[in-house]
């Protein structure tokens, strides 16, 4: 097993699962900062990796012996980067950015999707509904009422 080609592997899957997952990585609270570089906690790297990559739970036990530290073990497999500053994230997030500055959208028959022209011309449905069960309930003659006073029980 070559080192650095195991390395390479772990980093592009990682980042590989980071691009695809960007979206709600970004507001978990497992960021921290390690020897001055801001990435998702060791642990969370290393849960990940270890999902993805079947090798590294063959060799983590051995890792672990060598290093309880998920820091240390971290910066070794070389991933103590930010993950947001590495050129094929920096590209995505640029790709998808243009790709969500253009307003109009396109459907599967080639017809362009555009929004209402005005949003105050709809009725948002919650008045709709409290409309329509107000009516219902105007409407309903009621099972017991009969318009006179029910007499007194005793």
């Amino acid at each position: 097993m070559n080192i650095q080609q195991f390395r390479q592997s772990i980093r592009d899957k990682w980042l590989s699962f980071y691009i695809e997952n960007r979206q709600w990585i970004i507001r978990l609270r497992i960021w921290v900062d390690c020897d001055g570089q801001r990435r998702p906690s060791s642990s969370f790297i290393l849960a990940t990796l270890s999902v993805l990559e079947p090798e590294l739970n063959q060799l983590l036990p051995l890792i672990v012996d060598l290093s309880s530290n998920p820091d240390r073990i971290v910066a070794a497999l070389g991933l103590n980067f930010n993950p947001d500053e590495h050129p094929d994230v920096i590209a995505r997030i640029q790709t998808e950015s243009l790709n969500s500055s253009q307003s109009e959208e396109v459907t599967s028959n080639g017809s362009v999707k555009m929004l209402p022209a005005a949003l105050s011309e709809l009725t948002p449905p919650s008045t709709r509904v409290a409309s329509l069960l107000s009516k219902i309930d105007e409407s309903c003659p009621g099972g017991r009422y009969s318009g006179k006073p029910e007499p007194e029980r005793s």
